[in-house]
This record gives structure tokens, C-alpha cells and sequence, in this order.
């Protein structure tokens, strides 16, 4: 009988668990809502859980993966208070005007307006 490698016990699932944690890593990596250099990782755990006789041994595995978070997503707003009223307005700032025709013949839209929640009501 061959010698196998403890990753080739449990009928291969641990083996396939790494695998299936390498996939997860190489999806972040293409991802291009992530960093492009920083590392990522794959930790498998291995315990070893002896009996009170020492002749069997209980073996546990697990592969997890330590992926890149997506890359922050910035915006800029225009605030102030609306004099007539006393109201807080913040509105998207937009490098286009409202209303000014784009090079494909669009119209701009307007900037959206930010939802304002006083008092932690809508």
C-alpha cells in the first residue's frame, strides 16, 4: 500500500477544501474592486486530538482564507442650509453641469440629493 499525504485523507476533502479556499483567493486577486499587490493567505489548521490510550488520533482540518476587502469608494458632497427654510442640504458633487448636453447628446442629470435623517428618523 502507497504512503498518502494527510492532505489526501478523509477521501480528499481536505485537500479540497484548500482547493476550494484557492479559488476564493484567485477570484479577489482578479478582482478589480480589490488591491492588486498586497498578499493573500491561506491558513490551514490542523489539529491532532490523541485518544486517553494514544492509539487513535482524531484529525481535524480546516483551509480558510484571508481575502482583500473591495476598495473604498469615495464621493464628494456639497453642503449647506437651505436659507428660506433652515434645512441641511447636501447634495453630489458632479464635475458636469444640470442640464448641459454631454458629448453623446445626453442630457445631465441633476446631482442627487442626500437623504437627511433627523433625530435618526427618515
Amino acid at each position: 500500500m502507497e504512503a498518502k499525504s494527510l492532505l489526501e485523507m478523509a477521501r480528499g476533502a481536505i485537500m479540497e477544501q484548500v482547493d476550494i479556499e484557492t479559488s476564493k483567493v484567485i477570484d479577489n486577486i482578479v478582482d478589480p474592486n480589490t488591491e492588486a499587490k498586497k498578499k493573500r493567505q491561506i491558513v490551514l489548521t490542523v489539529d491532532f486530538m490523541p485518544s486517553a490510550d494514544r492509539e487513535t488520533v482524531t484529525v481535524s482540518a480546516t483551509a480558510k482564507s484571508k481575502l482583500l476587502p473591495n476598495n473604498a469608494i469615495q464621493t464628494s458632497l456639497y453642503v449647506g442650509v437651505d436659507h428660506g427654510t433652515g434645512e441641511v442640504i447636501a447634495t453630489e458633487m458632479s464635475a458636469n453641469i444640470p442640464g448641459q448636453r454631454n458629448f453623446d447628446g445626453s442630457m445631465e442629470q441633476e446631482s442627487p440629493k442626500l437623504k437627511m435623517i433627523a433625530g435618526g428618523r427618515a
